[in-house]
């Protein structure tokens, strides 16, 4: 909360100390029951079979209630309701698929990260059919998401959400006279400064916060939207010599493309012989909530005030898989929808740091050891669960987070203002160690 300054012309906020933790993988790793990391195949693809079974009740229970939206079985004020009212219907239809698509997206990315089985063969060879089959270029994003897991929150290594700069946004160069390095205070001038160039109306926020959930995923695959700035412009994950690819991995990016031109071909053939109508309603409508779904989980995920990003001499592997957060998704629209959000998309957003701790722990396990990890976080002072994620928090999040400083190894974000909400404080020193498989 930003308060007046003794000073005139200061403004200062009062900062949460954020604390940067000195564990170990071996602290976090020990905390978690051993029989969590076991693995099984017949009990992933369990889940497949539910989530496919959910679609087909959705989808039989909406056609059955469509019947009945007539003259004949329905009485209604007016013709126009009719129509109304079997949109209504449908558009709840894609929500709720929308969700159930998001699971079967989050079992595919658990093939990526070989917590689907023990087997290797039969994780790629699932991850590529159910991610081919949600638009997604199955090893491509698996080989970039390997390295955001490896790096989370490192200013030039992590893939995804990387802060943008004061410079890249082209901001007034750092006062030290008028402003805090960490962004405990700032002169009402720079202030003004700041905020001309980046505040935003509420309508301009929520405009560009909706945007950023519709088109997001897509602009990342295709052009690197909020992507790792240090890459080529223009690169992208259908590109076998993108740069965030390997030459020995030129093979697997073609695959994923292949899987990718299967798809479109699907859906094209659909249309013509179905229509697009029917098309959309049943599985494009889905199909763009699962792509806002991912967009809104892993932004919330990965972005915050309060949680710090590294630069390298103070990054690790322990403090990067802790700049993460759990929050419950749709929690804040009810006991109901918060339960239904984690049981439908497996968890993904519930316990997420205890899947950057061991991304290999498949998400029926992520549970018992998310509370295990929490125990032993809240003993060395680290609380990760943020507030439900939801709409009206992509919101606040979108507004509070415009830069961070081209200088220091650990920074927050600045709000339009110039302020930070979150400042680093140390208790010592991590050990390294990313634990993560990455093709090298």
């Amino acid at each position: 909360m930003a308060v007046d300054s003794p000073k005139s012309g200061v403004t200062v906020v009062e900062q949460t100390p954020c604390a940067i933790p000195d564990l170990s993988v071996k602290d976090l790793l020990s905390a978690i029951p051993s029989h969590c990391f076991k693995r099984s195949a017949i009990r992933s693809f369990s889940y497949v079979v539910y989530d496919f079974v959910l679609v087909a009740g959705i989808y039989k229970t909406t056609s059955y209630l469509d019947a009945f939206i007539n003259p004949e079985q329905l009485s209604l004020p007016h013709p126009s309701l009719y129509s109304f009212a079997r949109f209504t219907l449908w558009s709840l239809y894609g929500f709720a698929v929308g969700l159930v698509m998001t699971g079967l997206w989050v079992l595919a990315h658990e093939c990526g990260h070989q917590a689907f089985s023990e087997s290797k063969t039969l994780n790629n060879l699932v991850g590529w059919v159910l991610h081919s089959g949600l638009g997604v270029p199955y090893h491509s994003w698996r080989i970039t998401h390997a390295k955001h897991h490896a790096s989370t929150g490192h200013m030039t290594e992590d893939q995804v959400f990387v802060p943008k700069t004061r410079s890249e946004l082209g901001l007034p160069p750092f006062d030290p006279t008028k402003e805090d390095i960490l962004g405990a205070s700032i002169s009402d001038e720079v202030k003004k400064e700041l905020w001309d160039a980046l505040g935003d109306s509420p309508i301009g926020a929520t405009i560009g916060a909706a945007s950023y959930l519709l088109a997001g995923w897509p602009m990342y695959l295709i052009r690197n939207a909020s992507g790792q700035k240090r890459y080529p412009r223009y690169s992208n994950h259908f590109n076998p010599k993108a740069a965030m690819f390997r030459p020995h991995q030129y093979g697997q990016i073609v695959l994923s493309d292949i899987g990718i031109v299967i798809w479109l071909g699907g859906v094209i053939a659909a249309i013509q012989h179905f229509g697009f109508a029917d098309v959309a309603r049943l599985y494009l409508v889905p199909y763009l909530w699962v792509n806002h779904w991912l967009v809104l989980i892993t932004f919330l995920q990965h972005t915050d005030p309060l949680l710090p990003h590294y630069r390298a001499p103070e990054f690790t592997f322990p403090r990067g898989a802790l700049a993460t957060l759990d929050r419950k998704l749709l929690g804040d629209c009810g006991r109901i929808m918060g339960f239904l959000g984690g049981h439908l998309t497996h968890g993904i957003s519930e316990t997420h740091v205890l899947h950057h701790v061991s991304s290999k722990i498949p998400h029926y396990n992520a549970w018992e050891a998310t509370y295990a990890l929490r125990r032993r976080l809240e003993s060395a002072g680290l609380k990760l669960q943020g507030r439900p994620g939801g709409w009206s928090e992509v919101y606040r999040i979108y507004k509070e987070c415009k830069f961070v400083e081209d200088e220091g190894n650990v920074v927050f974000y600045k709000n339009a203002q110039g302020l930070a909400a979150g400042r680093p404080m140390y208790s010592g020193n991590c050990e390294s160690d990313s634990g993560i498989e990455v093709d090298k």
